[in-house]
Parts: C-alpha cells; sequence; structure tokens
C-alpha cells in the first residue's frame, strides 16, 4: 500500500450551488474509479469536510465519466454571494478534496 493525495490520481472540479457546494472528481482510469467507489464514500468525505460541511453529504456516481460528484450541504454560510461573515467560495473544495491522503495499492499507481 501506499499513501498519496487525491491530486496524483484524479481532477476535480467544484463550484456554488446555493447554501451548498459541488465536487466533482474525475479519476484517471476506471480501476483507480472503482478504488474510489469503495474508499471515497459519502461518510468518509463527510468527515473530511466535516468543519464545513454542516449540513451533510451525498454522493453521485458517474461511471461513463470514472467521476463521482459530491454535494456538500451548509458548507457555504448561506451561499457564496450571500456570505456577510466570510466570502465562501465552493470553487475552492475542489482543490481541498485533492489535498486529502488516502492509502492505495502501489500496483493502481
Amino acid at each position: 500500500m501506499k499513501i498519496v493525495t487525491l491530486n496524483e490520481i484524479a481532477y476535480a472540479r467544484s463550484g456554488d450551488k446555493g447554501s451548498a457546494s459541488n465536487v466533482g472528481i474525475v479519476f484517471l482510469n476506471k480501476k483507480l474509479y472503482d478504488w474510489g467507489i469503495d474508499n471515497l464514500t459519502e461518510d468518509v468525505i463527510s468527515d473530511y469536510f466535516k468543519d464545513i460541511a454542516f449540513g451533510g453529504v451525498k454522493r453521485y456516481l458517474l461511471p461513463n465519466l470514472n467521476a463521482m460528484n459530491y454535494i456538500l450541504f451548509d458548507s457555504l454560510n448561506g451561499g457564496g454571494s450571500e456570505s456577510l461573515i466570510n466570502d465562501a467560495q465552493g470553487k475552492t473544495h475542489g482543490q481541498a478534496l485533492l489535498k486529502m491522503k488516502v492509502e492505495i495499492p502501489e500496483e493502481y499507481i
């Protein structure tokens, strides 16, 4: 097993969706995507974003793209353009997810 950051095995794109944000992650190949299905569950991503996704996480699978889309509910403090406390922007959440360290079989790299 090898510890890597997700940016070594995938790309991400994210954005604002009202008071939620979405994070799409696209894996480099099907083997990595299949690994992601088992290892990047809603619970895992919810725990990773526990300090910002106060409404939980919902995952959608996109097998034809080797991709997943996560909705991080209640993660923008009312919305990217609504927040008076901070300038919450969902576009940063994809980059944050790519910094996540994961353990993956060495032969997948």
